[in-house]
């Protein structure tokens, strides 16, 4: 027998590029930390990947939420340009993504949840963009964090996103969302 496995076998090594989507995800965290936490980028992040979630749930397609990354990142910058807060911008491509998935019998169920989701993480992420102190920043780091758990429950389940996606998320989640608090902690 193997040391550490009761049945004898082997542990399976999988490959390092196995792991691709979270190395992006500690990337994407590492460079938003190096940028500058802030309270704003800390909001997007949680209301663009709640969103990516309710795109795979409104068209059925799990590959559908990497799009959604993409196109929550498109409808930020164009909020931007076009002078509306990025959130209104978010707002708006929730709502049709809402409306596309509750009109079919297939993804009502899925949408309708990944849209409460989207309104309670994306809405306390909005909420933190009111306050000037750095307590806002903890508060959405801990929201960014928290969504950590929706990816895990994703993760585990395998179900709605591919796991790629949640680990993605977890993994920049956790690391985004730690590091708000600390910089709120020490501002």
């Amino acid at each position: 027998m193997k040391p550490g496995h009761a049945d004898g076998a082997a542990a399976t090594v999988r490959p390092g590029y196995v792991h691709w989507p979270g190395v992006l995800g500690l990337g994407v965290a590492a460079w938003q930390v190096v940028a500058g936490a802030s309270v704003e980028g800390t909001a997007i992040t949680v209301a663009a990947a709640a969103s990516c979630y309710l795109a795979a749930a409104a068209v059925g397609r799990r590959w559908a939420a990497w799009a959604g990354v993409v196109a929550a990142s498109a409808v930020v910058v164009l909020s931007e340009v076009a002078g509306a807060p990025w959130w209104v911008g978010l707002l708006c491509y929730a709502t049709v993504l809402a409306a596309v998935g509750l009109s079919r019998p297939a993804t009502r169920r899925a949408s309708a949840e990944q849209g409460l989701a989207l309104a309670g993480f994306g809405g306390l992420a909005v909420i933190t963009l009111t306050g000037e102190s750095p307590i806002w920043l903890a508060v959405a780091g801990l929201i960014l964090a928290s969504h950590a758990l929706w990816d895990l429950r994703h993760w585990r389940r395998d179900d709605v996103v591919p796991r790629s996606m949640a680990e993605f998320c977890i993994l920049l989640d956790v690391p985004l969302g730690c590091a708000a608090i600390l910089v709120a902690l020490a501002g």
